[in-house]
This record gives structure tokens, sequence and C-alpha cells, in this order.
């Protein structure tokens, strides 16, 4: 791997130079950080592409709605982000759209792309028949979903029982400050501050793959692995050691 390219997501509290600083002092490949990919690479056809891998129901395996008010949404939602929200796209779908967008110069896999994307994402599981959140998508680019980091891994229960009480009682979500109070363990929220420190994992899962062919570790507390749960998201990416032996060996500073 001889160069990282992160791409900002600034409707979100993800500092995509910090990042970059962590993962530089980490790997021997150049990391340098650009403006958001979809404003850069944006276009009317993007904003199809988009419309084509919104899922449509959890348990359908067929995605897209390219009805003309659906694409006209997608355009707003690229020149402003802010605007967009409360949909789920295919992230295979979503990756490879990037990836048609990506310099024709750029796309080997010398050179690793990392857009963050304000989106939510997912991907299809063959074994239950429905669609499941994810932070990221790895590949080439590798799309780092920052909404994904909060709704993809599991909270506890009690999250859950305490959002549906205070949306009954005052018509919207609790403030963060309140969910923490009140639901015992640990989780991140949105806008959570700690959200920068624990994309650096995710963003190092992106490099380590394509450098290694290796998916994730098995260790819990290493930042290469990948939960399922908040608490284990909490345990790897916020927690010390931030490496298992093996891959300290690899990646400490």
């Amino acid at each position: 791997m001889e160069s990282v390219t992160l791409y900002r997501a600034p409707t979100t509290v993800a500092d995509a130079d910090a990042v970059a600083d962590w993962l530089d002092a980490r790997v021997a490949a150049s990391v340098s950080v650009r403006d958001r990919f979809l404003s850069l690479r944006g276009d009317s056809e993007l904003a199809e592409s988009f419309a084509q891998a919104r899922v449509l129901s959890p348990y359908d395996r067929e995605t897209g709605n390219t009805m003309l008010g659906i694409v006209r949404y997608e355009e707003r939602a690229i020149d402003s982000p802010e605007r967009a929200g409360g949909v789920i796209y295919d992230g295979l779908a979503v990756q490879r759209a990037l990836h048609e967008r990506l310099p024709h110069s750029e796309r080997s896999l010398d050179h690793l792309h990392v857009p963050l994307l304000d989106r939510v994402v997912g991907t299809w599981g063959d074994h239950d028949g429905r669609w499941h959140k994810r932070v990221h998508v790895l590949g080439q680019p590798a799309v780092v979903s920052v909404p994904g980091l909060y709704e993809a891994p599991a909270k506890p229960e009690q999250y859950y029982k305490e959002q549906q009480k205070h949306a009954l009682l005052s018509g919207g979500a609790p403030p963060r400050e309140v969910l923490e109070n009140e639901v015992e363990g640990e989780f991140l929220v949105e806008n959570d501050p700690r959200t920068t420190d624990a994309i650096k994992g995710y963003v190092l899962q992106a490099y380590h793959y394509l450098d290694t062919g290796e998916a994730f570790c098995d260790e819990e507390t290493c930042r290469l692995h990948n939960p399922h749960r908040q608490p284990g998201v909490v345990a790897a990416q916020l927690r010390e050691p931030e490496f298992c032996p093996a891959h300290a060996e690899r990646y400490r500073l």
C-alpha cells in the first residue's frame, strides 16, 4: 500500500484530519485528506445511483426507487447533505457507484480511498433474509458510514425502551445525556464526542484488509475487531490496549 486518501464528512462530528494524523503515524503509506467525496464527485447520475441503492424494506432484497421525486431528493442531499437522513442504502451498490467516480489513475489497490459518509449503509444477510446496517464496507473504495457507527452495532435493550418512552411523551428522541444517565451499559449515540476516536479503528480495518487480505481480528480488545454490539465497539475502539499483541507489532508507534 502506497497511499491512503480520506474524504471529510462535514455534516458529522467525525474529524477526518485527526483520523488521518492517527493513521499516518501507524502505517507506511502516505495519508492525505480531501473534501467530501459526494461534493467532489457528485453529479445527476450519482443521485440516480443512490436512488437505485435505496433499501425499500428490511426484508426485501430488491432495492431502488428511481421516481423523479426520489432522484430529485438525492440530488438535493448531495448538494445539501444536512437535509438527508432516514434512508438505508445498499452499501455494495454505493461502493460500486463511488468506485466508478474515482480518478482512473487512482483506482489501483496501491491507493486506498476512504470516503467518510453521512449516509447509513447496509448489506443483505442471506442467512436471515434481511438487511443489516453496517459501519463500513471494505474494499476499494472503503465506505465508512459515520451514522452507521451509532446505528449498526446494537445498543442495550433498555436504550430502545427509553427511546420509545421518550418519543411517546415528548414526540422526539431524548437527548444523549438523558439516555446515558438512564440506561446502563456503554454505547455511542448521534454526534457522540468519541466518534472520531472510534472511527480511527474502522479506517485502519479498511487499510489492513486491502494491505493484507485479512478482514478482522478475533481479539475483542483490538482496534481490528468488528463487534456487533455497542459495548464491544467501546471496548475495541475506546479502551486500552489499542491492539492485541500480534497487531501491536504491526501498528504500534
